[in-house]
């Protein structure tokens, strides 16, 4: 196999987002809706299934565990749902606080929540563009 077969983007793996308590960052996201697929405390980390998919959030708890968190702030990731707007109901249902209102896209809506270590997680529709929807 050549260099240039060796090197090719597949995909994504997962995503990491840095935390400063597992057992809190667990609960929150299981809050707002997703499934642990894999914790192992030892090594600070905790697998979120996204849908049916493989890959998932890896949350990694930052403090007292030798990693260290980088000194931006962290990116945006943004999840589809069938609906943003039934998703932030679902959320403010469960104790979240959501960013802004549910807010238009070229595609759908979108809805914005941030754990608290600042980890944006947005949950966006295709209601506008249904051709490019997973489902």
């Amino acid at each position: 196999m050549s260099d240039d077969q060796s090197y090719e983007l597949l995909g994504f793996d997962n995503v990491l987002l840095p935390v400063g308590d597992l057992g809190e960052a667990v609960g929150f996201y299981e809050r707002a809706g997703f499934t642990v697929g894999l914790r192992f405390d030892e090594a600070g980390i905790a697998l979120l299934k996204a849908g049916g998919e493989t890959p998932g959030i890896l949350l990694r708890q930052e403090e007292g565990l030798g990693h260290r968190p980088p000194p931006w702030p962290s990116p945006r990731l943004w999840l589809e749902v069938p609906d943003a707007r039934a998703a932030a109901r679902r959320l403010t249902g469960a104790g979240l606080t959501l960013l802004d209102p549910p807010f238009s896209t070229s595609t759908g809506w979108t809805v914005e929540i941030a754990d608290p270590w600042g980890n944006v997680l947005g949950l966006t529709d295709y209601l506008k563009r249904p051709e490019l929807a997973r489902r």
